[in-house]
């Protein structure tokens, strides 16, 4: 939690407000279900994915804090979770992120990148991540790693994909715990 924070700090601090081509703040709307497979998984085309009939959605509010050359943007971003299914409670994450903004095709599809990272809160200790980790807490730390596609005519409206990673963070603030789940949704930049 500090570190995001103390993160947050530095990137106003150092690199100022954003571009005037840079939209401030966005609306992200999506869900997905949660596996049992670990997120490096995620990548490897041979690997069947675990879908855990448990899923999510979530509304997430963010803001552009700042920019690197124009190249990567600086976002802080808060997001209000809801479980349902096999587990029935609400999830709350405040992460700090940074997103590659420039790939060489997006005068036909605008592409860009981002890794978020920051503290999650369930209301409950997920009955999922007990049942794949043995045991969970309600504090874990989140991080996701999002896609978004848009057409540059409709620049405020995009598509995305993410990771919706909760862990232990390899034993810092829990001994077990952790989740993911692959989801889909729109991103509104205003």
């Amino acid at each position: 939690m500090k570190l995001a924070a103390l993160t947050t700090l530095l990137m106003l601090t150092v690199l100022g407000s954003a571009g005037a081509e840079t939209f401030r703040n966005a609306v992200n709307l999506y869900g997905g279900e949660l596996t049992a497979n670990h997120w490096e998984e995620f990548f490897n085309p041979t690997r069947e994915l675990d879908f855990q009939g448990t899923h999510l959605a979530a509304v997430t509010l963010a803001r552009n804090i700042g920019s690197y050359r124009q190249k990567i943007a600086f976002e802080v971003e808060g997001q209000i979770v809801r479980h349902f299914d096999e587990q029935d409670h609400w999830e709350f994450n405040l992460l700090a992120a940074a997103r590659w903004e420039e790939f060489p095709w997006d005068r036909h599809v605008d592409t860009s990148v981002a890794f978020g990272l920051g503290p999650s809160w369930a209301s409950e200790k997920p009955p999922t991540e007990i049942k794949n980790e043995g045991d969970t807490e309600q504090l874990l730390v989140y991080w996701m790693l999002e896609f978004a596609f848009s057409l540059p005519k409709r620049p405020h409206w995009a598509f995305i994909t993410r990771i919706h990673h909760r862990s232990e963070a390899y034993g810092l603030v829990a001994d077990r715990g952790g989740s993911n789940a692959l989801a889909v949704g729109i991103k509104y930049r205003y």
